[in-house]
């Protein structure tokens, strides 16, 4: 789910920029320019930990602007869901189709073909359209917006400025956990 990776950034400096906080500056301006990215190979930049000098090479001037053009090496926090992770997750919306429900940045559908017996409205339970929910058969489940859910991550998709996956709550320990009141 979170791992550490060494990255690369590539980054254009202004000379107003230059002098003696130079790597600060760099260090920010990397920052700023990465953290809550998608990145397609490797997941979501939750944070950059580190923008070490070691890593960091002498830039290029580009001769008609006068901005110099540094690769910047970065070790940062990745957030990558994998397939069959279970994961908890907050619903965010529900309609007849099933629900989607958010991890961080990650946006999670589970379908209602992807539900347990009772409650994926063929073999018991039904969408309550009036409360926008899912009603279990003996109407003890109820998954509206708001509440907590534990489900497993089937597949995932991760593109620029995008992570999104499809989910099951259909197995033993899986589904609500959390109805969503403000009560203890």
């Amino acid at each position: 789910m979170f791992y550490v990776k060494l990255l690369t950034h590539s980054l254009t400096l202004d000379p107003i920029h230059f002098g003696p906080n130079l790597h600060s500056t760099i260090t920010k301006l990397t920052k700023e320019a990465c953290e809550g990215r998608p990145l397609s190979h490797y997941g979501y930049v939750v944070h950059v930990i580190d923008v070490s000098r070691e890593n960091m090479r002498a830039g290029v001037v580009e001769y008609d602007t006068g901005a110099v053009c540094y690769d910047v090496k970065y070790e940062a926090l990745i957030f990558r869901p994998f397939k069959n992770e279970v994961l908890d997750a907050n619903v965010a919306v529900v309609n007849q189709l099933g629900f989607f429900c958010k991890v961080g940045p990650l946006k999670v559908f589970v379908s209602k073909h992807l539900f347990p017996p009772d409650l994926n409205g063929v073999s018991g339970g039904s969408y309550d359209a009036s409360s926008a929910s899912w009603v279990s058969e003996d109407g003890e489940v109820r998954i509206r917006e708001g509440c907590g859910v534990r489900c497993r991550v089937i597949g995932t998709t991760v593109e620029e400025g995008n992570v999104q996956g499809v989910g099951s709550i259909n197995d033993e320990f899986l589904g609500l956990i959390d109805n969503g009141d403000l009560e203890g």
